[in-house]
C-alpha cells in the first residue's frame, strides 16, 4: 500500500516523520502494514504511556456522516489503546460543524446524527465506562474554552489554512478555535497533558493550528497519527457522497456483496490470462481491504503469493472479503440493537 499524495506531502513538506522511523512502535498490526503512515510527537505520547503517565485519546467524527468500513482502520487503532491501556477516549461530534458548513440543514438534525454516531460507536466496541462524547449543542462550556483560545489565533491563518473570504459566514471562521477547544479539553478539564489526535492527511493543516495554538497559551501540543487512505470499493477516493465507493456499516448484506462484487479488481481480463499472470494485489481493492483490516500478517502474504501467482482468482478473492465484511457488519449490526439509549447519554457529557 503506497503512501498517497497527501502522506507523502506531509513528510516532504510539513515536517511529519515516517512511522518507520520510530525507534520504538506499539505491537499493533496498523504500524507495520501501512495504515498509520507518519506522526507529529507519537514518540513522546508513547513513552508517557509506558511510564503510566494520564493519557488521552482524542478522535473527532463530523455530525453529518455515516460510519463505514474504512473508519476501522482508526477506530480499530484506538481501541487498541483504549484496551491494552485502559485510556480514555473523546470524541468530539462535529454538529455545530455540520450546520455552519451547510452539511446538514438544521441545528436539530445535527443533534440527532450526533447521538445516532454515539450509540454506533459504542456498538462498535468503545467501552463506555471510558468513552465520552462531546456534542457541543449539549455540551456548551465547550464554548468559554473557545473562547480562551481565539485570542491565540487570527483571521490570517485560519484564511491561510481553510482558504476562506470575508464573505463565508462567521461560524466557518470561529470553528476553527472549538475545534481546538475539543483537542485541548481533556489536558484543560482533567490535567491529561498527553492526549494523541488519530487523523487522515487531509486534517493536518487544522490540527497544527490547534497545536500552535496549545504551544502559545502554555498547553502540551497534542501528539498526531496520521493514517493512510484506504481507496473508495470502487478504486478512486473515498467518499460519503458516492454509495458505490465505500461499505456503510448499515448496509445488508445483498448490498455488500453486490458493491464488492463490482469492486476495483487486480486481475486479469480474463481466467485463462489470469492463471497465466497472476493478479496486482496492491491495486486490488478486495486485497487492500483484506490486508489491512481483516487478516494477519501470515494470512496477508499466503494471500498475496497466491494470487500473483494466478492460483486465486479476482472473483474468489473478492468472496473472501464479503464474507469478512459481511460478518463484520452483521457484528456491528447485532451490537446496535443491545446499546440502550441510557448507555449512550451517561457517555455525553453535560454541562456541569
Amino acid at each position: 500500500m503506497t503512501l498517497s499524495q497527501d502522506n507523502q506531502d506531509l513528510i516532504k513538506n510539513f515536517g511529519a516523520t515516517p512511522i518507520d522511523k520510530l525507534s520504538e512502535k506499539p505491537d499493533y498490526p496498523a504500524f507495520e502494514n501501512g495504515i498509520i503512515a507518519s506522526h507529529r510527537d507519537f514518540d513522546k505520547f508513547f513513552k508517557a504511556l509506558k511510564n503510566k503517565e494520564k493519557c488521552a485519546i482524542l478522535s473527532g467524527l463530523n455530525a453529518s456522516g455515516t460510519l463505514h468500513l474504512a473508519h476501522k482502520a482508526v477506530f480499530d487503532v484506538n481501541l487498541f489503546f483504549q484496551k491494552k491501556y485502559g485510556i480514555p477516549v473523546y470524541i468530539p461530534i462535529s454538529d455545530d460543524e455540520s450546520y455552519v458548513a451547510g452539511k446538514v440543514k438544521t441545528q436539530e438534525e445535527a443533534l440527532e446524527n450526533s447521538k445516532r454516531l454515539a450509540k454506533e460507536l459504542i456498538a462498535y466496541g468503545f467501552d463506555p465506562k471510558k468513552t465520552y462524547f462531546i456534542i457541543d449543542q449539549i455540551y456548551t462550556n465547550i464554548y468559554n474554552l473557545a473562547i480562551k483560545l481565539s485570542k491565540n489565533v487570527n483571521y490570517s491563518e485560519i484564511k491561510a489554512t481553510y482558504g476562506y473570504k470575508p464573505d463565508n459566514n462567521i461560524g466557518l471562521h470561529f470553528y476553527p478555535a472549538v475545534q481546538s477547544a475539543h483537542i485541548l479539553f481533556p489536558q484543560e478539564k482533567y490535567k491529561i497533558k498527553n492526549v494523541l489526535v488519530p487523523i487522515g492527511p487531509d486534517e493536518d493543516a487544522h490540527i497544527r493550528i490547534s497545536r500552535d495554538i496549545a504551544s502559545r497559551q502554555g498547553y502540551n501540543k497534542p501528539a498526531i497519527l496520521h493514517s493512510n487512505f484506504l481507496p473508495g470499493i470502487d478504486g478512486g477516493k473515498m467518499s460519503t457522497s458516492k454509495p458505490n465507493s465505500a461499505i456503510f456499516l448499515n448496509d445488508d448484506e445483498k448490498t455488500i456483496r453486490k458493491k464488492i462484487n463490482k469492486a476495483f479488481s487486480g486481475g486479469q481480463d480474463t481466467v485463462e490470462k489470469h492463471k497465466e499472470l497472476g493478479g496486482d494485489p496492491d491495486v486490488d481493492v478486495s486485497f487492500i481491504y483484506l490486508e489491512k483490516l481483516f487478516l494477519s500478517k501470515e494470512e496477508s502474504e499466503k494471500l498475496r503469493e497466491q494470487y500473483k501467482k494466478g492460483d486465486l482468482l479476482s472473483g474468489e478473492l473478492k468472496k473472501i472479503f464479503a464474507d469478512k465484511a459481511v460478518e463484520f457488519v452483521k457484528g456491528f449490526q447485532s451490537n446496535l440493537k443491545s446499546v440502550s439509549d441510557k448507555t449512550v447519554d451517561n457517555c455525553i457529557l453535560k454541562n456541569e
